[in-house]
């Protein structure tokens, strides 16, 4: 892929230096070519960049560990996270989502999600979860070749329906099952037309839209299963009625609206990005036999999780499914010697730091990488980092190595060929494999497969 010399149309004074093709140019290469464009970004700009992205307008990308580290431990009254995300994501979110508040009410809202997705709390689903894959895994066909992301989506929308939101009526589960994907699902051009018209969820033209009619009905059963928690709440110890349970400072739980936001951001947010890596663990693995023939070796052996994490992570290193954390400055910023001005959105780029030189053959897929020592810090940050790191991030990497670990117990997997998948952003704002992760199964580990 050909790339054109960039444009010094920044100064000191003003915005850095950027590709010098037009906005639908650049457009294009961040949605189809993500990892080439961004790798192009890393060698040819020293540590930041002006992007101009259909949507995004103008950004400027941070790939520097220590410009990223000014980012994320900044004044969060001058790093705005929340106002950066709710362009796109207040809509399907909520407007109380964890994901576009900014100062106290985000720091309130974290507090009271926090106990949800750590120690216990995330290891009393690990049975479920397993178990759940272990159910569709046996669905698999054998000796036929198929995409493996739909299959982590099944399973990782089961895991919100029975482990976050807990729901027990059947009649309810059913419907959710066929709505959740399709909120979850919604396509690129669904990101941009709620990012560009605020208004269209509410709109008549929003009611014939099917991503925007699918949210309002599954809006209304949350709303109904929030009404099932609080009346019957004996025996439940899902995510949500943990969340009814909550209470701030002062004693306030969380409002019906306030549950409904958070459970939907857990949707938008969690399901769709840890079934996407998921997909990117096994079309990365299946693509270097030693690493899957050790990783199986090691399972098999209850060797603990050592290499089981260091896939994880290198898995979110090489292919990150989301590529950038936004932040939108509320006044006049030096960063890496430019003076960016108030109103700027800045991106600290996740794909570019964690594909830069502070890794050795970066482009290398090589777990043995983090088994040595830790990462440089903010040099890995797939889920973002300071005060807005991802309050799931727990949950996510325990649901990822239990799926992981008990679908190698099962089945060993090959790749329907040896030519990598293309990353490709085109669900909403998650980089996914272009063909699905495309596998085949090719003999049962165990007789219970």
């Amino acid at each position: 892929m050909a790339i054109p010399p960039h444009a010094a149309w920044g100064s000191r004074g003003g915005l850095p230096p950027g590709p010098g093709f037009p906005m639908p140019v650049q457009t294009l290469l961040a949605i189809f070519f993500t990892d080439r464009f961004t790798g192009y970004c890393v060698r040819h700009f020293d540590s930041l960049v002006t992007l101009r992205v259909a949507g995004l307008g103008t950004v400027v990308s941070v790939f520097d560990p220590e410009l990223i580290k000014t980012v994320f431990t900044g004044d969060p009254g001058q790093w705005l996270a929340g106002q950066a995300n709710a362009r796109f994501l207040e809509a399907p979110a909520g407007a109380s989502s964890v994901l576009v508040l900014d100062g106290e009410e985000h720091l309130r809202m974290r507090r009271l999600l926090l106990p949800s997705f750590h120690g216990d709390a995330v290891r009393a689903h690990t049975d479920l979860i397993s178990a759940l894959t272990a159910v569709e895994v046996e669905r698999w066909p054998i000796g036929q070749p198929f995409a493996v992301h739909p299959r982590m989506q099944a399973i990782t929308l089961e895991v919100i329906l029975q482990a976050v939101i807990g729901v027990r009526d059947e009649r309810r589960l059913a419907r959710l099952r066929t709505l959740l994907p399709r909120v979850a699902g919604a396509n690129l051009f669904a990101f941009w037309a709620e990012g560009a018209m605020p208004g269209l969820a509410k709109s008549a033209l929003g009611s014939r839209l099917p991503w925007i009619a699918a949210r309002r009905e599954a809006d209304r059963l949350l709303f109904e299963e929030i009404a099932a928690h609080r009346a019957t709440p004996e025996g439940r110890e899902d995510i949500l009625a943990l969340l009814i349970a909550a209470g701030g400072e002062d004693g306030t739980p969380l409002s019906d609206e306030e549950l409904r936001d958070q459970v939907m951001t857990l949707l938008v947010a969690g399901h769709e990005t840890t079934s996407t890596t998921l997909a990117w663990c096994f079309e990365r693995l299946l693509r270097h036999p030693r690493c899957v023939e050790r990783l199986q070796e090691e399972i098999a052996n209850d060797a603990g999780d050592a290499y089981l994490d260091a896939v994880v992570n290198e898995t979110l290193r090489t292919r990150p499914v989301i590529d950038q954390a936004v932040r939108t400055l509320t006044s006049p910023t030096d960063i890496g010697g430019y003076i960016l001005p108030a109103g700027t959105t800045v991106a600290a780029s996740i794909l570019g730091v964690q594909l830069s030189d502070a890794y050795e053959s970066a482009e290398e897929f090589r777990p043995e990488r983090f088994l040595d020592r830790p990462p440089p810090p903010y040099t890995l940050i797939p889920f973002g980092g300071g005060v807005r790191r991802c309050v799931g991030a727990s949950f996510a990497v325990t649901e990822i190595k239990t799926i992981l670990r008990t679908t190698l117990e099962r089945v060993r997997l090959r790749p329907t060929n040896q030519k990598p998948e293309r990353p490709v952003r085109w669900r909403r704002f998650t980089v996914t494999p272009g063909r699905g992760g495309r596998v085949t199964i090719s003999a049962p580990t165990s007789p219970e497969a």
